[in-house]
């Protein structure tokens, strides 16, 4: 979609409401239904943003790719034409590599563990990376563990993936991961997967349990296999050109909402993950729950391929692993 569409769009929103407006309008747009527990986050974000600037600062939620996919919506924010979205952190990874951690198969031992990592200083450290693309990262929104569904049967073992087009998003690694599977990786923007697994011009995807219930994907696709290949955060970021122009205080007032609402995103995932499996077993799906170990073999030489990306790259990773023996 055209920028310049993207642009008059907010410009047009910004006309009067008949109410006082406040100093600062910040607009977030992001792909996710009104219903997911990050869009209800982003709401909470934006109350708290209200209540904390006393009102000079309101934050308006555009949902649903109403202004662009994750890729065109970071693209707004880099230009400036956008102040914040939401994106899977495998969208960033061409852009800042670090986020590429996110993407190596089955590399937190429990959610716990991977809180830890998130809220702390490699956490802290990834964010910051995509500065140099001109994004401000302010927090992580948990996205749960990522497993295969599938048309025809379930994913049991990696030799089922053999000759299947498995949709994944725009990202080398997880392009990679399904490759070395054995499978056949398909690109493919989340908005067109429904009616691309409806034609076959992919045989499943791989996704969060909240994420396949809310798609809808159940009425098309019924096996899904837990086998929980990867944890890959959404980020929410700032165009830095924003952040820029603001005040310290409201520097500080947006990145402790944003961090509040990453906290309570969390309380609101884990109910929704075990509604949504709860409810696609009524609808039909066959959930299974593979051995995890045949897949994190067929995906161990993986790890050597990020260590030689770049020696940062192998340190974070190694850090993670340490920290999960040193437990």
């Amino acid at each position: 979609m055209n920028k310049l569409i993207f642009t008059l769009l907010l410009l047009i929103s910004t006309l009067g409401t008949g109410q006082q407006k406040p100093e600062r309008v910040l607009k977030l747009g992001h792909g996710l239904d009104v219903t997911h527990p990050v869009h209800k986050a982003m709401v909470y974000m934006g109350e708290q943003i209200y209540k904390e600037s006393n009102g000079r600062i309101r934050l308006d939620i555009y949902p649903s790719q109403q202004l662009g996919t994750e890729r065109e919506t970071l693209e707004l924010l880099q230009i400036g034409s956008l102040d914040l979205t939401k994106v899977s952190s495998s969208i960033v990874e061409g852009f800042a590599p670090l986020y590429k951690v996110f993407s190596v198969p089955f590399l937190f031992e429990n959610d716990s563990i991977r809180f830890e990592i998130l809220d702390g200083q490699i956490g802290e450290d990834i964010l910051a990376s995509a500065s140099s693309i001109r994004l401000k990262g302010l927090t992580y929104y948990d996205a749960g563990t990522r497993s295969f569904y599938t048309k025809e049967y379930p994913i049991e073992e990696p030799s089922d993936l053999d000759g299947l087009k498995i949709r994944v998003q725009e990202s080398p690694a997880a392009i990679a991961l399904v490759n070395n599977l054995g499978g056949s990786a398909t690109p493919i923007s989340w908005g067109e997967l429904y009616t691309s697994l409806q034609q076959g011009v992919v045989d499943g995807a791989e996704n969060n349990p909240p994420s396949f219930y809310l798609s809808k994907h159940y009425e098309v696709a019924k096996f899904y296999s837990l086998n929980e290949h990867t944890a890959v955060p959404d980020v929410l970021f700032m165009s830095l050109y924003t952040w820029n122009r603001l005040s310290e205080e409201d520097q500080k007032i947006i990145r402790k909402a944003a961090l509040e609402s990453a906290k309570y995103q969390r309380v609101l995932w884990a109910e929704s993950t075990l509604e949504a499996l709860e409810n696609v077993v009524k609808e039909g799906v066959t959930v299974i729950r593979p051995d995890k170990k045949p897949f994190k073999d067929k995906l161990e030489s993986m790890y050597q391929d990020y260590y030689e990306e770049s020696p940062e790259m192998e340190r974070v990773i190694k850090s993670i692993l340490d920290k999960q023996v040193n437990q």
